[in-house]
């Protein structure tokens, strides 16, 4: 008599998801209650669900993080780390930090240094920064600012020597991609999510950094293919981690580009639609 095995039930895909926050996750900096417990169910159902976001750590607070990460990509690709551990940071150079610095201060541009550690503004800029970020804020269609206290609960005075590894222009007489021009060709320019075109705003970075890169870092410590991933944004510094993810989410109303890229959309944060995007993939 011939015995045969019970068949074994199909492995589930576990996936890794990457969150870009601000216009994906967050609304003007507020997490919907619906995103939150998205991102539980589908940690609770066995994937991996991160944080890849063009803010550093230094700007993540908790009312951003409660919902639990199995890790981040922060400053546009610059910074790694899963389950508690530092994989990559990397930052401006000395040179090209004292470069960067004397084009912005030239010009008498609004900016912050962005460290996991801490936001870095010029004491005299500091005013005016405040009443740029509190206008956009309160922006929300109630009227809150909650999600201002992400930046300005952080902001600390310019060292003698700062370590940083993305600036965020909010305020130049002339485009940021000309001084970017002016800085080198080692240095590269973004949309602000914060933007405004008749204030001159964008962000400046080490060229040759994405948040692709950290997407890459992240799944090759956790162990998944990169076919098995899943990335969500709505933005400029979006496009390299959209290309390279296994399905690519744009939100609706996305930089021209996302879109092309992009497999499909998903409804903007304001309606709920990281909750909507991850039943509809099966991630919950």
């Amino acid at each position: 008599m011939t015995m045969h095995a019970e068949p074994h039930a199909p492995t589930k895909t576990i996936h890794a998801v990457f969150l870009d926050v601000d216009g994906t996750y967050a609304d003007y900096g507020v997490v919907p209650q619906s995103h939150a417990r998205a991102v539980r169910a589908a940690r609770t159902a066995g994937h991996k669900v991160l944080l890849c976001t063009g803010r550093p750590v230094a700007m993540l607070p908790e009312h951003i993080l409660e919902a639990g990460f199995d890790g981040l990509v922060a400053s546009a690709g610059a910074y790694v780390e899963v389950d508690g551990e530092v994989l990559m940071d990397r930052r401006f150079p000395a040179e090209m930090a004292a470069r960067t610095l004397a084009a912005l201060d030239v010009h008498d541009a609004i900016y912050v240094l962005e460290s996991p550690e801490a936001l870095h503004v010029r004491a005299s800029a500091e005013p005016r920064l405040r009443e740029i970020i509190e206008s956009h804020f309160s922006q929300r269609p109630d009227g809150r600012k909650t999600g201002s206290s992400a930046i300005l609960g952080s902001l600390t005075t310019i060292p003698a020597d700062p370590s940083f590894a993305k600036i965020s222009v909010f305020e130049a007489p002339v485009s940021v991609g000309s001084i970017a021009a002016e800085i080198g060709a080692d240095v590269a320019v973004v949309e602000n999510s914060i933007a405004d075109e008749g204030r001159h705003t964008g962000e400046l970075f080490r060229r040759g950094i994405s948040k692709a890169d950290g997407v890459a870092v992240a799944i090759e410590r956790l162990g998944i293919d990169r076919a098995d991933t899943i990335a969500f944004g709505d933005g400029e510094n979006d496009l390299e981690m959209i290309a390279y993810a296994g399905l690519g989410v744009a939100i609706e109303g996305s930089h021209p580009g996302l879109l092309v890229l992009a497999d499909r959309t998903a409804l903007p944060p304001s309606r709920d639609g990281i909750a909507a995007a991850f039943a509809e993939l099966g991630l919950i």
